[in-house]
């Protein structure tokens, strides 16, 4: 698994009001979303009305794949109408590279707080005999 990380800055040279460069940055975010299958986020200059700073993350099985995914983002920043580029960041992190808690073969909740109470339990079972599903083996 790999994970691809890019941080950009949007410049909204025209933007009056966080107002607009919201709608701007709002706009893009979906777009990215919908279209590439990443996840977006304003991360920075939140209270600057003319740059926003976004980071973006998309989660693959090769470098190759992810870093395609950030060179096409990038290419739709830059064809922006609105807004333009500023500063680029970007890397991959690649999962033998991280450490995880309790090793690699560690199931991520172990030890922590069971998933579902007792009563939650006992409250989906019914649903399931209610609905006339059988149980999964």
């Amino acid at each position: 698994m790999v994970i691809g990380i890019l941080q950009f800055e949007v410049i909204v040279p025209w933007s009056q009001s966080l107002k607009d460069k919201r709608r701007v940055v709002r706009s893009l975010k979906d777009r990215l979303h919908r279209e590439h299958q990443v996840s977006v986020a304003e991360v920075g200059a939140l209270d600057q009305h003319r740059v926003a700073l976004l980071g973006l993350a998309v989660v693959g099985t090769d470098a190759r794949r992810a870093g395609a995914v950030m060179d096409r983002v990038l290419a739709k920043v830059r064809a922006l109408h609105d807004a333009s580029l500023g500063s680029v960041s970007r890397d991959i992190l690649h999962a033998s590279a991280l450490e995880w808690r309790g090793g690699a073969d560690a199931d991520p909740g172990a030890g922590d707080a069971p998933v579902w109470t007792d009563a939650e339990l006992r409250d989906a079972e019914r649903l399931v005999a209610d609905a006339g599903a059988e149980e999964p083996r």
